[in-house]
Order: structure tokens, then sequence, then C-alpha cells
């Protein structure tokens, strides 16, 4: 499960057949798309957005931001952990419990003293080792990447410990089980040199990363003790020209591959994918997504009759294109850098689902 996220709110949205409506018909209350073209796509969809039955409040704070939220469903099919920082990524991590599927949630949960001090968005997952041991592990990125392990089903959690000495930008985006063996998985993150290192990215590169050509690499590293130590993470790709982050991995119907979902961060390009035929050992070339399937934070799960959920912040590339195009061009016709950067999704900035 995973949430929307507003300003100063933290909202679960349980996605359930509301009313059919063509694209064009939604409202769009956060983001300006006057000049853009709405032809984004053709794709029916189900607005939730005034469903407010429907939705519950998990947390609020006056003043605060409380952001990027991670969940994970205990196999009792019914309770949720929701982690989530007080802040922008960094920030002081927080958590609670649902014990009815989200219907409901507890108060702020006691956490470790060093979770105060994380400085990226947690991330939380269920792993087990090859002799049965089941754990619930929380990543908290930068440098040194760093994670917690709880070995009874979140109810108390060790300290933050360095994985290593590398680190990155929101580790780990996405882990995954393989079939190489029990207690073996992959997990994929991406950093722009700032954090793989203590030293951080060279003062030379500084400028080219501030005319957004930095250059941006996915990593993966492996476990094969049920998630408790990971390899020294190994490149799966790097550009300057597209910045491919925030990996979701997906395994396909029959288990035999493994897809990458990735948000293009240079915001000059579609969402990109990658696949995987060897357990992660070598992946594709990406290849760009659909409209209908790009933005941010991609998570991908199987409802129970087989449909492939996609989650994700749509966030068109046109945006990104329309300011690059003012700053070279501040005196040029709107109109016609408005054509020029293509069109906006309607639902731009907010939280969606594709099926």
């Amino acid at each position: 499960m995973r949430s929307t996220i507003k300003a100063g709110w933290l909202l679960f949205a349980f996605c359930l057949v509301f009313r059919n409506v063509q694209a064009q018909e939604v409202p769009n209350k956060g983001i300006d798309i006057d000049g853009f073209s709405k032809d984004y796509y053709s794709l029916p969809f189900i607005d939730l957005d005034g469903a407010k039955e429907r939705q519950v409040v998990v947390d609020k704070e006056k003043g605060q931001y409380l952001g990027h939220p991670t969940t994970v469903l205990l196999e009792d099919g019914k309770t949720i952990y929701c982690v989530y920082p007080k802040g922008h990524g960094r920030g002081s991590i927080v958590m609670k419990r649902s014990e009815d599927g989200g219907l409901s949630w507890s108060e702020r949960l006691p956490t470790p003293k060093s979770w105060e001090a994380s400085l990226e968005v947690p991330t939380l997952y269920p792993v087990e080792d090859a002799a049965g041991n089941k754990r619930v592990i929380l990543f908290s990125g930068l440098y040194p990447a760093r994670m917690a392990v709880s070995e009874d089903n979140c109810r108390s959690w060790t300290e933050l410990e360095p994985v290593g000495d590398w680190g990155g930008i929101v580790v780990m985006g996405d882990l995954v089980p393989l079939k190489t063996g029990k207690g073996h998985y992959m997990a994929v993150f991406h950093d722009d040199q700032r954090f793989f290192t203590k030293e951080g990215r060279p003062e030379c590169w500084e400028k080219r990363s501030a005319n957004n050509l930095g250059l941006m690499t996915l990593y993966k590293t492996f476990s094969y003790d049920g998630g408790l130590s990971w390899s020294y993470p190994q490149e799966i790709f790097k550009s300057r020209v597209i910045h491919l982050c925030e990996p979701g991995l997906v395994r396909s119907p029959d288990g035999t591959e493994l897809a990458m979902l990735l948000r293009e961060n240079a915001r000059r390009m579609n969402s990109y994918i990658m696949f995987s035929r060897d357990e992660g050992k070598s992946w594709t070339a990406p290849r760009q997504l659909p409209n209908a399937l790009t933005g941010d934070r991609h998570q991908a799960i199987y409802t129970p009759d087989g449909r492939l959920l996609i989650s994700f912040r749509d966030n068109p590339p046109a945006f990104g294109r329309f300011a690059s195009l003012k700053k070279e061009c501040s005196d040029c016709d709107e109109k016609i850098l408005y054509q020029q950067a293509g069109p906006v999704s309607p639902t731009a900035g907010d939280w969606v689902a594709w099926v």
C-alpha cells in the first residue's frame, strides 16, 4: 500500500470505484497547467479525488511537512506499519501502525534515538533468510547508507547502522527477492555523485550539475543472508542527459523477468523502463515509457485477480521543457514555447495509479 501526500498532511487514498470521467474533465487544483496542451493520453480513468469517505488521515502536524511515506503489510493481511520523515526526505522518522488494513491508525510509536537523525526517506522491506527467520528492515540514505532491523514484526527495532562505506539518494529505491536462493535479494538505488562516497561530488563537476548535466548513476546491491548485509554496489546505468532514478521493481507474471521503472529527473524525457532476465545480473538499455506511466516513485503490485497496479506521482516532462525553453528565450512567444514543450496530464502533480 502506498500513500498520497499533501503539504502538512499525510493521507491514505483507498482506490475504490467512484465515477468514470474523461481526462479533460478532471480539475487540477495544485499545478498551473494553463497554456499546455492536454492531449496527453486517451486512457479512461476513475477519479477518486472527491471521494472523501474513502480517504483516511494518518497524521498531520501544524506547520510541519510530513512526506514520503513507506508502508509494509504484515502476513496477517491487515497490520500495516508506516514510516515517514518530518520533512522533505531529511528529518526525524515517524512510525505508525494500523491493525485494520489502514482504516484507523495508532499514535506515533516510539523509535530508536538514531532515527531522529535520518538524512533521507526511510524505506521498509520484509525479508527472510535461508533458515526461515523473518525480519523487516528499514533503510535511510545519503552517506553512509544505514539500516535498522526488526525481528518481531516491527514491534522493536535496532538503531540505524551503516550498511557499508557507501551511500546514495533514497537507499533503497526498491528491493526484490531473487530466485538464486532462499534469502537472496537485490536492491536498487541512485546517486548523483554527492553521496556515494564520503568525499562527495568533485568540485570541478558542480558547474555541470548546475546546468542540469550532472551524472546520475543507477546502482544494484545484493544480499545473500536475508537482508542483513549488502554487497558493494555495482553500476547499472549512468548518464548526464537522462537522469534515471527512484527505481521501482516488479517481476513478470511468469516469474522469468524483472522490470525496473524509472523517474527521469532531468525532466527532458518521459519515464523509462529496463528489463533483466538473469535475476538482475544484466539489464537491457533503458527505453521510454508511454505518457500514461510517466512520473516519479513508481511502485508496482499485483492485485488478487492478477492485474498489475502501478502507483506514482504524475509528472509530465513538459514543465521542465517549458522552463528550459523560457530560460533560453525569455521574450519568445509563450504560445510557441508551450507547443514545443509538449502536452501535460490533467492530473499533473497528483498521485495516480495505472492498472
